[in-house]
């Protein structure tokens, strides 16, 4: 049976990168789960393999036909932004496959809630939160149009979102330090080689 590896941390902790090397894994062989947004596109994002870049009303239409596992919205500087996973055949837990994908803690709470504890494993990043800020501060300077307060509203958010009380409640209690790429790559692939 499948097991799905849920990839987490707050924004700017080395998410992206880490879940593009773990995915180079040939050993491991994972299936990425591609999520949904109806963010705009930011530069050297590709629809479909970032996320998929969708409008607002087609996130309504899946709600409706019962495909959302789970939705988060998020009122930001620029209207509301929504992310969300769908059941859309990506996931095929009955086969022996291997699942990366990345979400929020309240996300990965209602996926594992969706296929089961045992089917959904988490990983939580952590970086220092001033390593993060000028980690995102770096990437919206590199936007064609930085959007620098929404920006400062999501760095602040995720101290809320992903709160010690929070990654507690959902008994996640190991953390991967993200210093250096290379040793926190090789440290989770070990982790996921003793989970599988």
């Amino acid at each position: 049976m499948g097991k799905i590896f849920c990839l987490m941390g707050k924004s700017a902790s080395g998410k992206d990168t880490i879940y593009n090397q773990l995915l180079k894994s040939e050993e491991l062989n994972l299936h990425n789960v591609i999520l949904y947004t109806t963010r705009p596109i930011r530069s050297g994002e590709k629809d479909g393999e970032t996320y998929f870049f969708c409008s607002d009303e087609k996130a309504c239409q899946l709600e409706a036909a019962g495909k959302v596992i789970e939705m988060r919205a998020y009122d930001t500087m620029h209207g509301v932004w929504k992310y969300f996973t769908a059941d859309d055949g990506q996931i095929d837990l009955a086969s022996d496959n291997f699942y990366l994908m990345i979400g929020t803690l309240e996300a990965y709470e209602k996926i594992r809630d969706y296929f089961g504890a045992e089917q959904v494993l988490p990983i939580y990043i952590h970086v220092d939160d001033g390593l993060r800020l000028a980690r995102a501060l770096e990437r919206e300077r590199a936007q064609a149009e930085p959007k620098y307060a929404e920006l400062c509203r999501r760095f602040l958010a995720d101290e809320e979102d992903f709160s010690r009380e929070k990654r507690d409640r959902l008994g996640i209690s190991q953390m991967f330090e993200n210093e250096c790429l290379e040793e926190t790559v090789q440290r989770i692939l070990q982790y996921m080689r003793e989970h599988r």
